[in-house]
C-alpha cells in the first residue's frame, strides 16, 4: 500500500499556486486601471493589453506548475523542471519596456 504524501508538501504547493494567482489578479487589476484610467493613446492601450496577457499567462503557468508538482508529490518522484518563473519574469520585463514607451510618447 502506498503511503500518503506529506501534507506539508501539498500545502506548500497550494500556497505556491495561490501566489501565482495573486500575482495574476494584481496584473489584471493593473490592466483594468491602465485601460480605464489612462488616455486611449496606443502606448496606454498596449500597456493594458500586455498586462492582461501577462495576467492570463501567469494564472495558466501557476495552474500548470501546480498540477506538475501535485503529480510528482503523489507519485514520490522528483519535481520536473519548471519554466513558469522565467516566463513571468520575461513578461514583467516586457511590461517594463511597454511602460517606458508610454512615458516617452
Amino acid at each position: 500500500m502506498d503511503e500518503a504524501p506529506d501534507p506539508r508538501y501539498l500545502l506548500a504547493n497550494e500556497r505556491t499556486l495561490l501566489a501565482y494567482e495573486r500575482t495574476a489578479i494584481g496584473l489584471m487589476v493593473a490592466a483594468v486601471g491602465a485601460l480605464n484610467l489612462l488616455e486611449g493613446i496606443w502606448p496606454n492601450v498596449a500597456l493594458g493589453i500586455a498586462l492582461l496577457l501577462a495576467s492570463a499567462m501567469t494564472a495558466g503557468v501557476g495552474w500548470y506548475r501546480y498540477r506538475q508538482a501535485e503529480r510528482a508529490i503523489r507519485e514520490g518522484t522528483d519535481l520536473p523542471h519548471g519554466f513558469g518563473a522565467q516566463l513571468v519574469v520575461l513578461a514583467v520585463i516586457a511590461i517594463i519596456v511597454v511602460v517606458a514607451l508610454t512615458v516617452l510618447v
